[in-house]
């Protein structure tokens, strides 16, 4: 007889391992499966977090190299360990995926290493790493299997010289030429780390600019400054033809004139997006199918597939591929379940670039909201205005504010600059609340801080004018 579940979650992610623990917290029954052998899915081992690690080590040798001697600090001569920096990279990673592992025993989660297939009904079957297999059944049942890099047809993934993100993460030694095929967040923040330590970097983009679906203002200051720190861009490329040989890849693309032009690099990084990961996982069993035209699984309010006790959240579903979005919804999954009535706010999830400037967003962009219809005023602050910027050495950017013309209520915020990633949860909060620029120019905002600067822009967009510019 097969165990039975409350609530059986498949995939140990940021949407299934909350979804998980939350669900236990509630008095439910859980088990989670997980194919990999560390639990924090793409997000925890190959994605967020081992990114972010590396983004930080690149930014402090390059500050070591290029700003120290301004704050006074004297370094003779600053050389690259790589190994030690990876090695730090995959620290970080096992302390994050352990403290999973630990959380799930103290709430009681069952936790599974398998590939999970569904085998009809509210079965699910597990082939085990030792060929054994082991059958759950669950009451109701988490899809949560995320999503994986987007493999173009005429470019194979190698793991040497094509390669996708998961690849970009453990280079042993620093490319001498690293071509990059998409001008995502992926591509830009890789792009960035290994610009960072060396190596030539070439970002090819099928669309006129970068970050086409950020505030354009943004995109285009981001672009000034990747391209100030060495990063090389070609907009309105595509790449065609592709030839890889051990020693390296030739790229042909075409432009919309009809010029085609090769690249030659040792590395090529994909970057052209991702999609759910729904291989081996049964969907046809239980009579499930893919959305033709977005490939992810319909779900209601609820996040119910087709069949009621089969639920999904995350990179399967409609929305953006992040992986606090995925998180909210396991929540709100689990909560559900017990009785309760949360929901997710989709307007008021906010998203980052890691790159330096910083980017972060939150709600509709200006060009969104003129599409729309929508009348708005905009108030802006530079950080090259702000104390604590300047303290920092840091003065790139602004904040900018986007309020309703009649309301005053917030509609966006988009910020470019210091620690941006940290100044926008503030923004989400006050999204979150249906807050007016004034509510949030009458906030008072610690001095000095970087936070003033929102607080000024909020005031622009309220009152005409900032205070301090």
């Amino acid at each position: 007889m097969a165990d039975t579940y409350d609530l059986l979650v498949i995939g140990a992610g940021p949407g299934g391992y909350v979804a998980a623990i939350r669900a236990a917290q509630s008095g439910l029954r859980v088990a989670c499966v997980e194919k990999r052998k560390q639990l924090g899915g793409t997000c925890l081992n190959i994605g967020c977090i081992p990114s972010k690690a590396l983004l930080d080590s690149s930014y402090w040798y390059v500050q070591a190299q290029q700003e120290l001697a301004r704050h006074g600090v004297h370094i003779p001569a600053v050389t690259l360990d790589l190994a030690t920096l990876l090695a730090r990279k995959d620290r970080i990673v096992h302390e994050l995926t352990q403290g999973i592992a630990f959380l799930f025993r103290k709430y009681g989660v069952d936790s599974y290493h398998g590939a999970a297939r569904l085998n009809g009904g509210h079965q699910v079957l597990i082939q085990q790493p030792d060929g054994s297999t082991l059958m759950l059944q669950g009451r109701h049942i988490l899809l949560a299997t995320g999503s994986v890099p987007v493999e173009l047809p005429f470019l194979p993934f190698d793991g040497q010289v094509v390669v996708s993100s998961t690849e970009a993460l453990h280079f042993t030694t620093v490319p001498r030429h690293l071509l990059i095929i998409g001008a995502g967040y992926i591509g830009l923040e890789l792009g960035s780390v290994w610009r960072r330590l060396g190596a030539e970097v070439t970002v090819l983009e099928v669309m006129p600019r970068l970050l086409p679906h950020a505030d354009s203002e943004i995109a285009g200051e981001l672009h000034k400054q990747l391209t100030r720190q060495g990063l090389q861009f070609h907009f309105q490329t595509r790449v065609v033809e592709a030839e890889a040989d051990e020693q390296g890849v030739t790229l042909v693309t075409t432009s919309p004139d009809g010029s085609r032009r090769s690249f030659r690099g040792d590395r090529v990084l994909v970057a052209v997006g991702r999609k759910p990961y729904t291989e081996g996982l049964g969907l046809e069993t239980v009579g499930l199918r893919l959305d033709p035209e977005s490939g992810r699984l319909p779900v209601d309010a609820h996040y119910r597939t087709a069949v009621p006790h089969i639920l999904a959240i995350g990179d399967l579903i409609a929305g953006p591929m992040l992986a606090h979005k995925a998180s909210a919804e396991g929540v709100v999954v689990a909560e559900q379940l017990t009785g309760m009535k949360p929901q997710v706010n989709y307007s008021a999830i906010p998203s980052v670039i890691y790159t330096h400037p910083e980017v972060a967003s939150v709600g509709a962009t200006e060009q969104e909201l003129q599409q729309r219809g929508i009348k708005y005023r905009v108030g802006r602050f530079p950080f090259s205005a702000n104390g604590r910027a300047k303290a920092l050495g840091d003065t790139t950017g602004w904040v900018k504010v986007l309020a309703e013309e009649n309301t005053d209520r917030l509609l966006g915020v988009h910020i470019i600059g210091p620690q941006a990633s940290e100044l926008i949860a503030e923004c989400a909060t006050l999204m979150e609340f249906h807050a007016s620029a004034e509510d949030v120019a009458r906030c008072i905002h610690p001095h000095p801080s970087l936070s003033e600067a929102l607080a000024e822009a909020a005031r622009m967009a309220w009152a005409g004018k900032p205070l301090h510019s």
